[in-house]
Protein backbone atom coordinates (compact mmCIF):
# COMPACT_ATOMS: atom_id res chain seq x y z
CA UNK A 1 0.00 0.00 0.00
CA UNK A 2 1.13 3.15 -1.20
CA UNK A 3 1.27 6.29 1.48
CA UNK A 4 -1.42 8.58 0.86
CA UNK A 5 0.58 11.72 -0.47
CA UNK A 6 2.94 9.55 -2.61
CA UNK A 7 3.35 11.75 -5.62
CA UNK A 8 2.47 15.32 -4.25
CA UNK A 9 5.45 17.63 -4.41
CA UNK A 10 5.88 20.98 -2.62
CA UNK A 11 8.24 23.81 -2.27
CA UNK A 12 8.48 24.82 1.64
CA UNK A 13 9.47 28.17 2.07
CA UNK A 14 10.00 27.51 5.54
CA UNK A 15 12.11 28.14 8.83
CA UNK A 16 11.43 27.49 12.70
CA UNK A 17 8.74 25.53 14.11
CA UNK A 18 5.36 25.90 13.10
CA UNK A 19 5.51 25.77 9.34
CA UNK A 20 8.20 23.02 9.42
CA UNK A 21 6.24 20.93 12.04
CA UNK A 22 3.57 21.28 9.16
CA UNK A 23 5.51 20.23 6.57
CA UNK A 24 6.78 17.21 8.48
CA UNK A 25 3.28 15.63 8.37
CA UNK A 26 3.14 15.72 4.51
CA UNK A 27 6.64 14.25 4.38
CA UNK A 28 5.94 11.57 6.87
CA UNK A 29 2.64 10.54 4.77
CA UNK A 30 4.61 10.42 1.57
CA UNK A 31 4.55 13.81 -0.10
CA UNK A 32 8.06 15.16 -1.48
CA UNK A 33 9.03 18.18 0.41
CA UNK A 34 11.53 20.48 -0.99
CA UNK A 35 12.91 22.26 1.66
CA UNK A 36 13.92 25.88 0.58
CA UNK A 37 16.84 27.40 1.82
CA UNK A 38 18.81 30.79 2.11
CA UNK A 39 22.37 30.35 1.58
CA UNK A 40 23.12 33.70 2.95
CA UNK A 41 21.30 32.90 6.06
CA UNK A 42 23.13 29.74 6.65
CA UNK A 43 19.37 27.90 6.15
CA UNK A 44 17.07 27.00 8.31
CA UNK A 45 17.98 28.80 11.57
CA UNK A 46 16.44 25.97 13.34
CA UNK A 47 20.04 24.43 12.08
CA UNK A 48 21.41 26.68 14.62
CA UNK A 49 19.32 25.94 17.51
CA UNK A 50 20.63 24.35 20.63
CA UNK A 51 21.09 23.25 23.08
CA UNK A 52 22.08 19.72 21.29
CA UNK A 53 23.64 19.25 17.89
CA UNK A 54 23.92 16.10 15.59
CA UNK A 55 27.25 17.85 13.94
CA UNK A 56 27.88 21.45 12.50
CA UNK A 57 24.32 23.02 11.02
CA UNK A 58 22.59 20.07 12.22
CA UNK A 59 20.77 20.55 15.39
CA UNK A 60 18.51 17.91 17.06
CA UNK A 61 15.77 20.60 17.16
CA UNK A 62 16.33 20.74 13.40
CA UNK A 63 16.21 16.82 13.15
CA UNK A 64 12.51 16.93 14.86
CA UNK A 65 10.99 19.39 12.45
CA UNK A 66 12.70 18.05 8.93
CA UNK A 67 13.04 14.60 8.64
CA UNK A 68 11.95 12.82 5.12
CA UNK A 69 12.85 16.39 3.24
CA UNK A 70 15.07 17.68 0.91
CA UNK A 71 17.03 20.22 0.59
CA UNK A 72 17.63 23.17 -2.29
CA UNK A 73 20.10 26.67 -1.29
CA UNK A 74 17.75 29.47 -2.80
CA UNK A 75 18.27 33.34 -2.28
CA UNK A 76 14.68 34.10 -2.81
CA UNK A 77 15.69 37.95 -2.30
CA UNK A 78 17.67 37.56 -5.11
CA UNK A 79 15.83 38.37 -9.21
CA UNK A 80 17.85 34.96 -10.37
CA UNK A 81 16.50 33.10 -7.03
CA UNK A 82 12.82 33.96 -7.61
CA UNK A 83 12.79 33.05 -11.40
CA UNK A 84 14.22 29.33 -10.38
CA UNK A 85 11.73 29.02 -7.68
CA UNK A 86 9.25 29.98 -10.53
CA UNK A 87 11.16 26.98 -12.71
CA UNK A 88 10.55 24.81 -9.88
CA UNK A 89 6.90 25.88 -9.24
CA UNK A 90 6.00 24.15 -12.51
CA UNK A 91 6.58 20.71 -11.68
CA UNK A 92 5.32 21.45 -7.64
CA UNK A 93 1.83 20.76 -6.37
CA UNK A 94 1.75 22.95 -3.42
CA UNK A 95 3.74 25.82 -2.13
CA UNK A 96 3.73 26.27 1.88
CA UNK A 97 5.61 29.36 3.62
CA UNK A 98 5.58 30.45 7.10
CA UNK A 99 7.09 34.07 6.62
CA UNK A 100 5.92 37.47 8.24
CA UNK A 101 2.41 38.27 6.15
CA UNK A 102 3.91 40.73 4.24
CA UNK A 103 6.59 38.42 2.43
CA UNK A 104 4.93 35.90 0.05
CA UNK A 105 4.37 38.56 -1.83
CA UNK A 106 7.22 40.49 -2.03
CA UNK A 107 9.16 36.93 -3.10
CA UNK A 108 6.43 35.95 -5.53
CA UNK A 109 5.07 32.76 -3.42
CA UNK A 110 1.49 33.86 -3.79
CA UNK A 111 -0.80 32.25 -6.34
CA UNK A 112 -1.56 35.38 -8.54
CA UNK A 113 2.51 35.26 -8.58
CA UNK A 114 2.94 31.56 -9.80
CA UNK A 115 -0.25 30.81 -11.87
CA UNK A 116 1.01 31.86 -14.98
CA UNK A 117 3.54 28.71 -14.78
CA UNK A 118 0.83 26.35 -12.79
CA UNK A 119 -2.55 27.34 -12.86
CA UNK A 120 -2.79 24.19 -10.00
CA UNK A 121 -0.69 25.21 -7.55
CA UNK A 122 -2.02 25.33 -3.98
CA UNK A 123 0.19 28.07 -1.99
CA UNK A 124 -0.65 27.75 1.59
CA UNK A 125 0.86 30.60 3.55
CA UNK A 126 1.39 30.75 7.14
CA UNK A 127 1.92 33.92 9.44
CA UNK A 128 1.63 35.04 12.76
CA UNK A 129 -1.12 38.00 12.03
CA UNK A 130 -2.42 36.95 8.60
CA UNK A 131 -1.51 38.34 4.95
CA UNK A 132 -4.17 41.06 5.21
CA UNK A 133 -5.21 43.74 7.81
CA UNK A 134 -3.47 46.27 10.45
CA UNK A 135 -0.66 43.53 11.28
CA UNK A 136 0.45 42.25 8.21
CA UNK A 137 3.75 42.98 8.77
CA UNK A 138 3.69 42.25 12.32
CA UNK A 139 6.46 39.61 13.53
CA UNK A 140 5.33 37.12 16.17
CA UNK A 141 5.47 34.08 18.03
CA UNK A 142 3.51 31.07 19.63
CA UNK A 143 4.17 32.66 23.25
CA UNK A 144 2.51 35.62 22.34
CA UNK A 145 -0.60 34.21 20.87
CA UNK A 146 -1.31 32.31 23.84
CA UNK A 147 -1.24 35.44 25.95
CA UNK A 148 -3.48 37.73 23.81
CA UNK A 149 -5.57 35.18 22.81
CA UNK A 150 -6.13 34.61 26.73
CA UNK A 151 -5.10 31.01 26.88
CA UNK A 152 -2.51 32.21 30.04
CA UNK A 153 -5.50 33.27 31.97
CA UNK A 154 -6.81 30.07 31.67
CA UNK A 155 -3.85 28.02 32.75
CA UNK A 156 -2.07 27.54 35.82
CA UNK A 157 -3.51 27.81 39.52
CA UNK A 158 -6.01 30.41 40.36
CA UNK A 159 -3.50 32.09 43.19
CA UNK A 160 -0.77 32.20 40.84
CA UNK A 161 0.41 34.05 37.89
CA UNK A 162 -0.63 33.53 34.57
CA UNK A 163 1.15 30.71 32.72
CA UNK A 164 1.99 29.53 29.91
CA UNK A 165 1.81 26.24 28.52
CA UNK A 166 4.95 23.72 28.18
CA UNK A 167 5.10 22.98 25.13
CA UNK A 168 4.85 25.77 21.81
CA UNK A 169 0.93 24.22 21.40
CA UNK A 170 -0.15 26.50 19.13
CA UNK A 171 2.87 26.65 16.62
CA UNK A 172 2.31 23.16 16.25
CA UNK A 173 -1.56 23.43 15.67
CA UNK A 174 -1.01 26.61 13.19
CA UNK A 175 1.67 24.15 11.23
CA UNK A 176 -1.01 20.90 11.54
CA UNK A 177 -3.70 23.36 10.47
CA UNK A 178 -1.83 24.93 7.84
CA UNK A 179 -0.69 21.34 6.41
CA UNK A 180 -4.78 20.48 6.41
CA UNK A 181 -5.22 23.44 4.47
CA UNK A 182 -2.78 22.54 1.93
CA UNK A 183 -4.31 19.26 1.08
CA UNK A 184 -7.46 20.59 1.08
CA UNK A 185 -6.45 22.93 -1.91
CA UNK A 186 -4.94 20.25 -3.04
CA UNK A 187 -8.19 18.17 -3.31
CA UNK A 188 -9.80 20.83 -4.92
CA UNK A 189 -7.53 21.88 -7.40
CA UNK A 190 -7.15 18.12 -8.94
CA UNK A 191 -10.78 18.19 -9.33
CA UNK A 192 -11.34 21.86 -10.75
CA UNK A 193 -7.70 22.62 -12.29
CA UNK A 194 -7.28 25.71 -10.41
CA UNK A 195 -5.07 26.19 -7.41
CA UNK A 196 -5.77 28.93 -4.60
CA UNK A 197 -3.99 30.66 -1.91
CA UNK A 198 -4.60 29.15 1.51
CA UNK A 199 -4.15 30.91 4.91
CA UNK A 200 -3.79 30.25 8.57
CA UNK A 201 -2.50 32.10 10.95
CA UNK A 202 -0.96 31.60 14.83
CA UNK A 203 -3.41 34.45 16.35
CA UNK A 204 -6.35 33.15 14.06
CA UNK A 205 -5.71 29.30 15.90
CA UNK A 206 -4.99 30.14 18.70
CA UNK A 207 -8.23 32.36 18.95
CA UNK A 208 -9.92 29.57 17.19
CA UNK A 209 -8.25 27.21 20.26
CA UNK A 210 -10.94 29.23 22.93
CA UNK A 211 -13.45 26.58 21.52
CA UNK A 212 -16.52 26.42 23.92
CA UNK A 213 -14.78 28.64 26.67
CA UNK A 214 -15.54 31.24 23.71
CA UNK A 215 -18.58 30.20 23.63
CA UNK A 216 -19.90 30.37 26.81
CA UNK A 217 -18.71 34.09 26.81
CA UNK A 218 -20.27 34.76 23.62
CA UNK A 219 -23.42 33.50 24.12
CA UNK A 220 -24.12 33.54 28.25
CA UNK A 221 -21.44 36.24 29.07
CA UNK A 222 -19.02 33.73 31.02
CA UNK A 223 -15.94 34.45 32.08
CA UNK A 224 -13.69 31.51 32.42
CA UNK A 225 -10.47 31.79 34.85
CA UNK A 226 -8.24 29.04 36.19
CA UNK A 227 -9.15 26.34 37.88
CA UNK A 228 -7.39 24.58 40.67
CA UNK A 229 -5.87 21.12 39.88
CA UNK A 230 -5.74 21.75 36.38
CA UNK A 231 -9.61 21.32 36.91
CA UNK A 232 -11.79 20.82 33.75
CA UNK A 233 -14.02 23.87 34.20
CA UNK A 234 -17.80 22.61 34.57
CA UNK A 235 -16.83 18.37 35.25
CA UNK A 236 -15.81 17.16 38.83
CA UNK A 237 -13.65 14.64 39.05
CA UNK A 238 -11.49 16.25 36.32
CA UNK A 239 -8.48 16.75 37.85
CA UNK A 240 -5.22 15.93 39.64
CA UNK A 241 -5.88 13.95 42.58
CA UNK A 242 -2.94 13.26 45.04
CA UNK A 243 -1.48 9.60 45.91
CA UNK A 244 0.81 9.03 48.93
CA UNK A 245 3.42 9.38 46.94
CA UNK A 246 2.99 11.57 44.34
CA UNK A 247 -0.40 12.84 41.56
CA UNK A 248 -2.95 11.13 39.67
CA UNK A 249 -5.28 12.54 36.87
CA UNK A 250 -8.53 11.22 37.06
CA UNK A 251 -11.33 12.15 34.28
CA UNK A 252 -14.46 10.69 35.05
CA UNK A 253 -16.03 12.57 31.79
CA UNK A 254 -19.03 10.30 31.60
CA UNK A 255 -21.05 9.71 34.80
CA UNK A 256 -20.90 5.58 34.63
CA UNK A 257 -17.21 6.15 35.39
CA UNK A 258 -18.11 8.36 39.13
CA UNK A 259 -19.50 5.15 40.06
CA UNK A 260 -16.85 2.66 38.93
CA UNK A 261 -14.27 4.91 40.80
CA UNK A 262 -16.36 5.11 43.83
CA UNK A 263 -16.91 1.34 44.21
CA UNK A 264 -12.81 0.74 43.07
CA UNK A 265 -12.03 3.40 46.06
CA UNK A 266 -14.50 1.19 48.86
CA UNK A 267 -16.91 3.95 48.54
CA UNK A 268 -19.92 2.52 46.69
CA UNK A 269 -22.45 5.35 48.99
CA UNK A 270 -20.60 7.99 46.71
CA UNK A 271 -22.51 7.21 43.81
CA UNK A 272 -26.21 7.65 45.39
CA UNK A 273 -25.32 10.27 48.20
CA UNK A 274 -27.27 13.63 46.46
CA UNK A 275 -24.18 15.62 46.63
CA UNK A 276 -21.82 13.53 44.77
CA UNK A 277 -24.63 11.80 42.22
CA UNK A 278 -24.41 13.64 39.50
CA UNK A 279 -22.29 15.97 37.50
CA UNK A 280 -24.50 19.24 38.95
CA UNK A 281 -24.07 18.12 42.37
CA UNK A 282 -20.40 17.41 42.58
CA UNK A 283 -19.32 20.61 40.65
CA UNK A 284 -21.40 22.92 43.41
CA UNK A 285 -19.38 20.20 45.99
CA UNK A 286 -16.04 20.55 43.82
CA UNK A 287 -14.04 20.92 47.06
CA UNK A 288 -15.61 18.15 49.25
CA UNK A 289 -14.66 16.04 46.34
CA UNK A 290 -11.42 16.72 46.41
CA UNK A 291 -11.38 16.20 49.88
CA UNK A 292 -12.42 13.12 49.43
CA UNK A 293 -10.61 11.62 46.77
CA UNK A 294 -7.18 13.06 47.88
CA UNK A 295 -7.89 11.56 51.49
CA UNK A 296 -8.79 7.92 49.84
CA UNK A 297 -6.12 8.00 46.93
CA UNK A 298 -3.29 8.94 49.29
CA UNK A 299 -3.29 5.44 51.14
CA UNK A 300 -1.37 4.02 47.98
CA UNK A 301 0.89 4.99 45.57
CA UNK A 302 -0.01 6.16 42.23
CA UNK A 303 1.38 2.99 40.60
CA UNK A 304 -0.32 0.87 43.19
CA UNK A 305 -3.75 3.06 41.55
CA UNK A 306 -2.74 2.73 38.28
CA UNK A 307 -2.83 -1.27 38.38
CA UNK A 308 -6.03 -1.08 39.91
CA UNK A 309 -8.14 1.61 37.90
CA UNK A 310 -6.57 1.01 34.57
CA UNK A 311 -8.94 0.10 31.68
CA UNK A 312 -11.93 1.34 34.03
CA UNK A 313 -11.52 4.48 34.99
CA UNK A 314 -9.97 7.33 33.04
CA UNK A 315 -6.57 7.86 34.63
CA UNK A 316 -2.91 8.96 34.22
CA UNK A 317 0.10 9.40 35.91
CA UNK A 318 2.03 12.64 35.96
CA UNK A 319 4.97 11.80 34.32
CA UNK A 320 8.19 13.81 32.95
CA UNK A 321 9.48 13.78 29.78
CA UNK A 322 11.69 10.79 30.56
CA UNK A 323 9.15 8.70 31.96
CA UNK A 324 6.50 9.83 29.04
CA UNK A 325 9.06 8.23 26.53
CA UNK A 326 10.44 5.23 28.54
CA UNK A 327 6.45 4.49 29.19
CA UNK A 328 5.63 0.59 28.08
CA UNK A 329 2.62 1.89 26.65
CA UNK A 330 5.08 4.23 23.87
CA UNK A 331 7.59 1.10 23.35
CA UNK A 332 4.66 -1.34 22.59
CA UNK A 333 3.02 0.86 19.94
CA UNK A 334 6.53 1.48 18.71
CA UNK A 335 6.27 5.50 18.30
CA UNK A 336 9.83 5.92 19.00
CA UNK A 337 11.67 5.12 15.65
CA UNK A 338 15.02 5.83 14.12
CA UNK A 339 15.71 7.83 11.18
CA UNK A 340 18.46 7.52 9.04
CA UNK A 341 20.97 9.45 7.82
CA UNK A 342 22.75 8.73 4.19
CA UNK A 343 26.55 8.13 6.43
CA UNK A 344 24.75 5.11 8.77
CA UNK A 345 24.27 7.30 11.30
CA UNK A 346 20.39 7.49 12.52
CA UNK A 347 18.92 9.57 15.51
CA UNK A 348 15.84 8.40 17.44
CA UNK A 349 12.43 10.79 17.27
CA UNK A 350 8.84 10.54 17.79
CA UNK A 351 6.93 9.14 14.94
CA UNK A 352 3.99 10.11 12.74
CA UNK A 353 1.08 10.35 14.87
CA UNK A 354 -1.13 9.55 11.37
CA UNK A 355 -1.11 5.76 10.77
CA UNK A 356 -2.58 4.61 7.13
CA UNK A 357 -1.48 0.92 6.54
CA UNK A 358 1.66 1.54 4.84
CA UNK A 359 5.20 2.04 6.66
CA UNK A 360 6.66 5.77 6.76
CA UNK A 361 9.50 6.84 5.36
CA UNK A 362 12.32 7.31 8.02
CA UNK A 363 15.06 9.69 6.68
CA UNK A 364 17.20 12.06 8.95
CA UNK A 365 16.44 15.49 7.68
CA UNK A 366 18.81 16.64 5.01
CA UNK A 367 22.25 18.34 4.83
CA UNK A 368 21.87 22.31 3.96
CA UNK A 369 21.85 21.92 -0.36
CA UNK A 370 21.98 18.49 -0.50
CA UNK A 371 19.50 18.12 -3.23
CA UNK A 372 20.14 21.24 -4.84
CA UNK A 373 21.91 20.10 -8.02
CA UNK A 374 19.61 16.97 -8.58
CA UNK A 375 16.74 18.81 -8.54
CA UNK A 376 17.89 21.81 -10.78
CA UNK A 377 18.97 19.39 -13.59
CA UNK A 378 15.72 17.64 -13.28
CA UNK A 379 14.12 20.84 -14.37
CA UNK A 380 16.61 21.51 -16.70
CA UNK A 381 19.39 23.59 -15.71
CA UNK A 382 22.72 22.19 -16.68
CA UNK A 383 26.14 22.02 -14.81
CA UNK A 384 27.47 25.82 -16.44
CA UNK A 385 24.51 27.40 -15.45
CA UNK A 386 24.35 25.96 -11.89
CA UNK A 387 27.73 27.22 -11.35
CA UNK A 388 26.91 30.98 -12.17
CA UNK A 389 24.48 30.45 -10.24
CA UNK A 390 26.46 30.28 -7.45
CA UNK A 391 28.96 32.77 -8.50
CA UNK A 392 26.15 35.43 -8.39
CA UNK A 393 24.79 34.42 -4.74
CA UNK A 394 21.77 32.63 -6.01
CA UNK A 395 22.26 29.06 -4.56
Amino acid sequence: MALPLAGVRVLAVEQYGAGPFGSTYLADLGAEVIKIENPAEGGDIGRHVGPYFNGPGDSQFFQTFNRNKKSVVLNLKHPQGRQVFRDLARSADGVLDNLRGDKPAMLGLTYDALMDVNPKIVCAHLSAYGREGSRAAWPGYDYLMQAEAGHLSVTGEPDGPPARYGLSVVDLMTGLACAYGLVAGLLDARQTGVGRDVDVSLFDVALHNLSYLAAWYLNAGHVQGREPRSAHPSLTPSQLYRTRDGWLFVMCNKEKFWGVLAGELGHPEWATDPELATYKARLANRVRVTQLLDAALMQRTTAAWLEQLNGKVPVAPVNDIEQALRNPFVAEQQRVIEFAYTDGRSVRLVASPVRTGAPHPAQAAPVLGEHTEALLAEIGYDAARVRALRTAGVL
